[in-house]
């Protein structure tokens, strides 16, 4: 096994940035959390790299990041240009005819490139790869240079059917580079060489969209690198929960959509295998938001894409999340109705919640939890401030919520915290339930800086058996960083019955697939233990809509894979039959995507590393009580230091666990015990 030296995982957060170092040659590791800038993100990366020691002796470091998702949410990309096939310029805007709201005749989307910058060109490709109308190169470079007149930074290149035969595209691309002042170039097969006509335009646009914002990110975060002489690695994470490099970054920006929150799922899901829980929902509660994802049987469940916000599609393989506003600095607020809400809206770092004294005067979920006594006024994470101001958070709850709602300030503040305690469970319920899932064989898996302070509510409000709460919940997403494998995905539309089908065609075009995937695995220079190839086909009974996954156990093995026209079919009948408890017998079947991956496996990283090394008593750990609200009462609460519990510790609620990253909440019909591995285990009494 290669050593990895010094490593250290960053998942930058609207409030915090999280760190995980770990010296692999030492089996030492230590983590931190540092205010972020936003805005120069820069700043806190550095800050948190530099509380390690010299930057210049660290080997890797992989960063988790959230700045193309904010791009997308906040429609912050780049002024992007779209030339296409003519006809097809409102394709982007057209999308599958969908609403914002499904209920009405009206609705509005707005496309992130305007109408006056898709421009067409004479060109046509069809269905079969046959180039109807061959492509003037010369045209092209006239409507690139109108696009730059008109303040174009990046540029979109999508032809109709281009996935059959990219020769136009191709031809076109060439042509714009000609003339285009920067990298920011994007033709859609590269990007998505796959049939959807609508889902290849947005993802390509997207892509071209976030390349000068994630590019600039990125080259002021490598500047400062090297400023302090980091001379290693430099990775990302994506979306899938793998591993790439900032070249593949800036090529692909399009798959750092949801990087930070996917770490978290890779590190949750190695943490409750370790632990004995191979099916947990994972709750990621940051500063703005809630993430959920399902891990069943151990594994992170991948979907072909994901919708950022209404409209933003993009395609490209992804740990499924569903994201909420419901985070620390979500903002209560009384609405029109009478009704209480809580977020979407956040007060984010800047101002933050009340409680911070920067100047916001609308109360949070923060301020919720800091007034029933849930959260430590006197030891607040992060080390952003020396003491919170209970009296403002107080002082804003009776005047927002209490007031308009005739609630005395704790039972205002109760109020709030049950509705986001509410709309964490919906959402886990939506990811368990509505997918046929019980949630009786789940535990939740919360994380992030505020996660552990709901554990109790969502084991009795969805049914879940018990939550795992990790050795250091607060900087979960940066140890997935750390641990997670690098991963390249590629996609090919190839369209055929498998009847009669060229077995040795799709073998060859199989085995060049998965060289050129193993070769950008390769070419990231981080140490692997082995490459492993994987080949999934999209198919389908022929007259169907939609397809299924098949994964097909074909193997690379010099020019061959190895795959047979049995296999197939055995595959696919296997996974229909899983899917749909029949088959449909004489119905010719067909494949429409080829998905090929190369997976990196890392040096594995043992988790008994994170177990207490030199815990003391439980008595020891207990560092004294305070009154704490719950259930419309004051607790005599005890209170313990959470990292200085020993192995084996058992405690009844109410208790609160707390330390540097995060606080835990048991409330007083639960228990709680320390497992093998530091993890607490939060159960019914």
């Amino acid at each position: 096994m290669s050593a990895l030296g010094k490593i250290v995982g960053v998942d930058v957060g609207g409030t915090f940035t999280d760190l995980f170092y770990y010296d692999e040659d030492a089996r030492a590791f230590r983590t931190n959390k540092v205010p972020s800038n936003r805005g120069n993100e820069a700043v806190g990366f550095m800050d948190g790299l530099s509380s390690f020691g010299a930057v210049a002796d660290l080997s890797s470091i992989v960063h988790g990041t959230t700045v193309g998702t904010n791009a997308l949410l906040e429609r912050k990309g780049a002024r992007t240009g779209l030339i296409t096939t003519a006809g097809f310029r409102d394709v982007l805007e057209m999308r599958r005819r969908d609403r914002r709201k499904t209920w009405g005749l009206w609705g509005d989307f707005v496309p992130v490139v305007d109408r006056d910058m898709r421009l067409e060109v004479a060109e046509r490709t069809l269905a079969d790869g046959t180039v109807r109308v061959a492509l003037d190169p010369a045209e092209v470079e006239e409507a690139a240079k109108a696009l730059i007149a008109k303040g174009a930074e990046a540029l979109a290149i999508v032809f109709v059917n281009a996935y059959a035969n990219p020769a136009n595209e191709e031809a076109a691309l060439a042509a714009a580079r000609r003339v285009w002042p920067n990298d920011c170039v994007a033709a859609s097969s590269q990007i998505l060489p796959e049939i959807r006509e609508f889902e290849r335009t947005s993802t390509t646009v997207l892509n071209a969209y976030l390349q000068p914002v994630v590019g600039s990110y990125l080259g002021r975060l490598e500047g400062a690198l090297a400023e302090n002489d980091f001379a290693g690695r430099f990775h990302i994470v994506q979306s899938n929960g793998g591993v790439m490099s900032t070249e593949m970054a800036r090529q692909l920006p399009s798959r750092t959509a949801l990087s930070g929150p996917a770490a978290g799922v890779i590190a949750a899901a190695a943490i409750a295998t370790e632990a004995g829980f191979p099916n947990v929902i994972t709750g990621d509660l940051g500063g703005t938001s809630f993430d959920v994802s399902l891990v069943v049987d151990g594994k992170t469940a991948l979907s072909a894409q994901t919708t950022i916000d209404f409209g933003l599609v993009i395609r490209t393989p992804m740990i499924e999340i569903t994201t909420i506003g419901a985070g620390g600095g979500s903002i209560a607020h009384v609405d029109r109705g009478g009704l209480l809400e809580v977020g979407p809206e956040s007060a984010g770092s800047v101002p933050g919640p009340v409680c911070y004294g920067g100047g916001n005067d609308r109360p949070t979920l923060t301020d919720a939890n800091v007034v029933l006594g849930r959260i430590n006024a006197d030891k607040p994470i992060g080390g952003k401030l020396a003491r919170l101001d209970v009296e403002a958070a107080k002082a804003a709850i009776a005047r927002q919520v209490g007031e308009p709602l005739g609630l005395g300030v704790m039972e205002a503040a109760e109020a709030i915290v049950r509705i986001a305690d509410s709309k964490m469970a919906g959402a886990i319920r939506l990811m368990s339930i509505e997918r046929g899932h019980d949630p009786a064989r789940f535990a939740a898996m919360p994380f992030g800086g505020g996660g552990a302070l709901h554990a109790g509510a969502l084991i009795k409000d969805v049914g879940l058996k018990a939550a795992l709460v990790p050795r250091y919940p607060g900087v979960t997403s940066a140890l997935g960083c750390v641990i997670a494998d690098i991963r390249h995905d590629q996609v090919q539309t190839v369209n055929v019955a498998l009847e009669g089908i060229d077995i040795e065609s799709l073998d060859r075009r199989m085995a060049h697939e998965a060289r050129a995937t193993r070769e950008v695995v390769e070419n990231a220079r981080l140490a692997v233990e082995r490459i492993e190839t994987r080949f999934e086909l999209d198919m389908h009974y022929i007259g169907q809509t939609h397809t299924i996954s098949v994964t097909v156990p074909a193997e690379l093995k010099g020019d061959t894979t190895g795959v047979s026209e049995a296999m197939i079919r055995e595959a696919f009948e296997t996974a229909y039959q899983r899917s749909f408890s029949r088959l449909l017998p004489g119905v010719p079947m067909k494949i429409v995507n080829l998905r090929t991956s190369a997976i990196g496996i890392r040096p594995s990283f043992d988790m008994a590393a994170l177990a207490p090394q030199n815990a003391t008593t439980i008595a020891a750990a207990r560092t004294g009580t305070r009154d704490v609200w719950f259930s419309g009462a004051w607790h005599e609460t005890a209170i313990y230091a959470r990292l200085d519990l020993p192995v084996g510790a058992e405690i009844d609620g109410p208790a609160i666990l707390e330390q540097p990253d995060a606080t835990t909440v048991v409330d007083p019909d639960l228990k709680a015990r320390v497992d093998r591995f530091g993890n607490v285990i939060v159960e019914r009494k």
